[in-house]
């Protein structure tokens, strides 16, 4: 969770200055800038930063919708928009649940097991793959590919660009079958619907295709399999919101909610200034980068003068999904997937502690496990 120097450093400023820029801190002021104009999207410059100015890796970064702004953004994200239905996901819902028992049974008599690879991998993988209308069977090379792109977040960008653009390259080949296959044979499933979108006599081209399924992948893989963990890790720091929700599974969303205020693996957002601007005393030159704590603003006592996990707690919003024009496209697709598992989960799984070592991720911008070992006791 956050560190005593971090609350400190919130219960003494608003903001705080880093090596990396400003960071703001509390809820109030992440909640408005968030949605200020005068700030973008911060993240456009990450390869630059890392002595990455050409190749795949940037060419497909500096043109996806994470960084796209004003104009660009609006288009590509109004035609993408129709794709992300809540009526598509509503009539996936059975198909989830399965899914997650059918992992559970994988392992439940044995009484342990290796949280992420068992159980939070294959499900946001497996669930991509069903939305996506492709073989379930072909989730390793998905989570693999999807895995390897992430490496692209961390401070080793350099050293790890050769790997990243492999499968950057085998990404793209397998969207590009994707699509010209829809074009063809159209279905019910998401990729048929963004190839079919449209607004205005406007569509999207097959290289804005390309690029969005990518994104959408690697997105919607690597953030929800993080998310899972990271619940995993919460519940078993709050054991009675886990029976509660063992005993009424219609907080399912709800638990979703709070994992994501007190514990998000997008722990921060990145923003750039447009211009100079001040703000609350804060003089802020154009150019300078402002991180958006959102984890710390969702435990801010200022917000939540009660903000430990509380399922059936009224709680002011989290920024756990961002913000402003750039709040997450996929929301919808996590939110429905996560409140559909942790709940069946809280069922079968009683008890669950640490069992044996667990890895994590550097706790940067993005983090969650990488081995989350755990024993239980056997729910139904």
């Amino acid at each position: 969770m956050q560190s005593e120097a971090l609350r400190n450093a919130r219960e003494q400023s608003w903001y705080a200055r880093t090596n990396y820029g400003i960071a703001v801190l509390r809820y109030e002021e992440v909640t408005k800038l968030l949605k200020d104009p005068r700030l973008k999207q911060g993240s456009a410059q990450w390869p630059q930063h890392h002595g990455v100015h050409s190749g795949l890796f940037y060419d497909w970064w500096t043109k996806n919708l994470l960084v796209l702004e004003g104009e660009d953004h609006h288009r590509i994200r109004r035609l993408l928009n129709p794709a992300f239905s809540p009526r598509l996901l509503k009539s996936l819902v059975p198909r989830f649940q399965a899914l997650a028992n059918e992992l559970v049974d994988a392992f439940i008599d044995k009484g342990e097991c290796e949280f992420v690879s068992d159980f939070a991998e294959p499900y946001a993988t497996r669930v991509l793959t069903i939305m996506l209308g492709i073989p379930e069977s072909e989730w390793p090379t998905i989570a693999r590919l999807a895995s390897t792109i992430g490496l692209a977040l961390g401070v080793t960008l350099k050293q790890d660009l050769h790997k990243v653009e492999e499968a950057l390259a085998e990404l793209y080949e397998y969207a590009e079958e994707l699509i010209k296959d829809r074009q063809a044979n159209p279905g019910e499933d998401f990729v048929s619907r963004l190839v079919l979108s449209s607004r205005d006599g406007d569509s999207l081209s097959d290289a804005e295709l390309r690029n969005a399924l990518v994104l959408l992948i690697f997105g919607g893989m690597d953030t929800t399999r993080n998310q899972l963990g990271l619940a995993m890790q919460s519940f078993m720091r709050n054991p009675d919101q886990w029976e509660l929700l063992a005993d009424r599974p219609e907080l399912g969303s709800k638990a979703v909610e709070e994992v994501m205020r007190i514990n998000p693996t997008v722990t921060w957002v990145t923003r750039e200034a447009v211009g100079d601007f001040s703000y609350e005393g804060l003089d802020i030159t154009k150019g300078t980068t402002v991180h958006l704590f959102t984890q710390s603003a969702g435990t801010d006592p200022r917000a939540f003068p009660e903000p430990e996990m509380n399922l059936v707690g009224e709680h002011a919003p989290h920024h756990g999904f961002g913000g402003g024009v750039h709040h997450c496209l996929g929301h919808f697709v996590a939110r429905s997937d996560m409140s559909e598992a942790l709940p069946l989960l809280a069922r079968r799984l009683r008890n669950p502690q640490i069992n044996g070592a667990d890895e994590w991720m550097p706790d940067s911008g993005n983090t969650g496990p990488i081995r989350l070992p755990i024993s239980f006791t056997k729910g139904e």
